[in-house]
């Protein structure tokens, strides 16, 4: 297909494409003249996780290339996977030495009984120590006392459910890309159905309908 065909089999506009061919995100076409190219399925293919890791997941051009590099280098699935999830934005905060040292300790808690991994240069992991320092700068750990098991069995199941929906995946593309959105939209939509739930739960328990604004 043509570059105008490529635009329109993907969604991508010409000028979007071109860019991603300037930075090496794309591969170059087969050359049919000095100015001509043709592309293919692996064009959009590439072109869509280009796409979904860059809009959706808001990853930079820099992490967007080690992801590709990772799936060229045709790395474990695992890896791809790591180098796409390490890309997305996370919260981060600054905490001290001492609050460092009592996040990592309850991170190691609740991550024992799972065998999680847990290395503190992992940028996830740095991550929830800033999560877990902010509830105790403000003073309100018990919140954690009370619903951390919950949110880490909780987490547990989604992890795995996550996984089972990019397993079987035709292409190293296909999964991280199915993988990229499912993460992003996934706690995007996690967050407004929870948020309706308490609605409904006040509801129930307060004896007073609240309306979202």
């Amino acid at each position: 297909m043509r570059m105008a065909e490529l635009s329109e089999e993907s969604g991508a506009p010409v000028a979007t494409i071109k860019y991603y061919l300037r930075e090496g995100l794309l591969p170059p076409g087969r050359r049919t003249s000095p100015n001509q190219a043709r592309y293919d399925d692996v064009h959009v293919r590439r072109l869509k996780l280009v796409r979904a890791l860059i809009d959706t997941g808001g990853l930079s051009v820099a992490d967007v290339r080690e992801v590709l590099d990772a799936i060229d280098e045709k790395k474990s699935t695992h890896r791809v996977l790591g180098a796409a999830q390490h890309g997305l934005k996370v919260p981060k905060a600054t905490v001290d030495a001492e609050g460092r040292a009592w996040a990592m300790a309850r991170i190691k808690t609740m991550a024992e009984p799972r065998n999680w991994e847990v290395k503190p240069d992992d940028v996830v992991i740095e991550a929830l120590v800033g999560v877990l320092c902010s509830f105790r700068d403000v003073g309100r750990v018990e919140l954690l006392d009370r619903f951390e098991r919950y949110y880490v069995e909780m987490a547990d199941q989604i992890g795995e459910r996550d996984l089972e929906v990019v397993d079987g995946l035709p292409t190293a593309e296909s999964i991280v890309e199915t993988a990229v959105v499912s993460t992003v939209l996934g706690e995007a939509l996690f967050v407004v159905l929870r948020r309706l739930a308490h609605q409904n739960a006040s509801a129930r328990k307060f004896g007073e309908p609240i309306r979202g604004s």
